[in-house]
């Protein structure tokens, strides 16, 4: 009976730890180049900062295991656009595990317009598909210009009602792969002169769901 029970217990604890396992993982950068030309430094954005118009941004997403990422971005004007995956249809075609997708994607850095005030960057990762989420970009997408302001709040309020459903069961670790804050001598791109933002991600694991704000004050 006691053999039974310590059987048990033990199959109790495995499932458990099954359960626990994180079922998100991925490797995220988000950099800006501080400085000019060859003394440029790659500074790592970790959450809340502030950049100047022509200032350049630059992020990398890498799976580790299947999970569904999105990158969205909410202008100072409160206008919304899905940064990634590039388009929905992405995660049936080009989404594998084990690549790097760059944001903006190619050699290309986003850089701050004259267009001053608030950036917000979201990054959400789930296990499942984000379906309303992404039912509600693709009403914003359609619509009119007119109808947009209110289309964009309601996607805001649905990323406040997932993070909200899942912040009670939900852990979560990062940890950098590199060192974090700024980093010199990295490798630079030829082309470009600048350094592969890649270089300074970070590891992040988590059960069902993981979700981060950056918000740039834009000056």
């Amino acid at each position: 009976m006691i053999r039974s029970l310590v059987i048990a217990a033990i199959v109790s604890c495995a499932i458990a730890f099954a359960q626990e396992k994180p079922n998100v993982s991925f490797e995220w950068a988000f950099g800006t180049l501080s400085g000019s030309g060859d003394d440029a430094k790659l500074v790592v954005i970790q959450r809340d900062t502030t950049l100047s118009s022509g200032d350049e941004l630059k992020m990398m997403v890498k799976l580790k295991e299947d999970c569904f990422v999105y990158v969205l971005h909410e202008g100072p004007s409160g206008e919304i656009s899905l940064k990634f995956p590039y388009d929905l249809k992405q995660f049936t075609t080009d989404y594998k595990v084990g690549k790097n997708y760059y944001i903006p994607k190619g050699r290309p850095w986003f850089k701050l317009d004259a267009n001053v005030g608030r950036e917000t960057f979201y990054l959400l990762a789930s296990a499942e598909r984000l379906l309303d989420l992404e039912a509600l970009l693709g009403k914003y997408k359609d619509a009119e210009a007119s109808a947009r302001p209110s289309a964009a709040k309601e996607i805001v309020a649905e990323i406040r009602n997932v993070r909200k459903h899942y912040k009670t069961f939900t852990t979560f670790a990062e940890r950098p792969i590199s060192i974090g804050g700024n980093v010199r001598s990295l490798t630079r791109d030829e082309a470009t002169r600048r350094p592969d933002v890649a270089q300074i991600a970070a590891e992040i694991t988590a059960n069902n769901f993981y979700g981060k704000t950056f918000t740039i004050d834009h000056k």
